[in-house]
């Protein structure tokens, strides 16, 4: 396995992140996997060496962070891994228990810290932005738990380019901690984020770590007749624009003439872009992480990489609100 830096941290990560979103409580999601048949993608992933772990509070409504606590304890040493999770979408019916509040967010920490069963968490994430709490509410919230040991670095999740810098320009004026890594949505169908985004990331020294790098499964055609496709109403959010069909035509062609499968390609295609440090990749089976680990060799030339970029076409962005 890979390994790399986050951003222009010193933190190594592996050039993979397993998604835990798909492991926790199937009453939460029907696709979602329970902890005895997490294991054997868990066991698989640390025997390749993925050393990279993402959740957040809000899937499965905890049970997930649950699961990849224990699984973490079981399969190696604490120090070995490096644990991402979230705070910010709802996880209760009263009136805080949703945004980026102090409150919220120290109560959402130590929380997340018992279901890990952890003392630390290494990058703690906003998931996605509250636009009703005051920018400066929620970074000292953040460089509170750094200070206080808790969490080791800070991550952000999608937003408008402009927000993220704002966020960065005033962690810089204020001398709190700042984010180390952007969650963003980007993939073969959606690049929007290489107008702004993957820019500003660049410039400003942040790790990328894409979510949805299969685009919910329709890059590897694995969509049709599948319980997510049938119980994941926020895929219609997201996709459906003109140009995908011409993208996915074009990414078969290039996986047929090399003798792998699509979603390999695309996912060779997302590591060889500038700036991403290790796409998030949900697995529901054991060949989806094999794939995933498979896609780390393939070297794609740039008449691949061109032959499937072509037929893109801007769209409205998605994934961000």
């Amino acid at each position: 396995m890979i390994h790399t830096r986050l951003g222009r941290t010193g933190l190594k990560v592996s050039r993979l992140c397993l998604g835990c979103m798909s492991f926790g409580d199937p009453g939460w999601r029907p696709w979602v996997l329970p902890e005895a048949d997490a294991e054997p993608i868990f066991r698989a992933a640390a025997e390749a060496g993925v050393s990279f772990f993402d959740t957040a509070d809000f899937y499965s409504l905890g049970r997930s962070e649950e699961i990849t606590g224990a699984m973490i304890r079981k399969l190696m040493k604490r120090d070995e891994a490096v644990i991402a999770t979230k705070v910010g979408l709802r996880m209760g019916p009263t009136a805080n228990a949703a945004g980026l509040s102090r409150k919220h967010i120290i109560e959402g920490a130590h929380a997340s810290l018992r279901r890990l069963g952890t003392d630390y968490i290494d990058l703690y994430q906003i998931h996605r932005l509250d636009r009703e709490t005051p920018a400066e509410e929620i970074l000292s919230a953040l460089d509170h738990l750094v200070s206080s040991g808790k969490v080791l670095y800070l991550g952000a999740s999608s937003m408008w380019a402009w927000e993220f810098m704002r966020l960065l320009g005033l962690q810089d004026r204020h001398g709190v901690s700042r984010f180390v890594s952007m969650q963003n949505h980007y993939n073969l169908l959606y690049r929007e984020e290489e107008r702004e985004m993957l820019r500003l990331c660049s410039d400003e020294g942040i790790g990328v770590i894409p979510w949805s790098p299969l685009a919910r499964g329709l890059l590897a055609r694995e969509t049709a007749g599948t319980v997510r496709a049938g119980s994941d109403p926020y895929a219609l959010d997201l996709y459906g624009a003109a140009h995908e069909a011409a993208v996915i035509d074009a990414l078969g062609v290039v996986a047929r003439r090399l003798g792998r499968p699509r979603g390999q390609v695309a996912l060779a295609w997302l590591l060889s872009r500038p700036g991403v440090t290790a796409p998030i990749v949900g697995a529901t089976k054991l060949q989806h992480l094999a794939d995933a680990v498979a896609a780390l060799d393939l070297a794609l030339t740039a008449d691949d990489a061109a032959a499937m970029e072509a037929p893109y076409a801007p769209r409205p962005p998605a994934g961000i609100d």
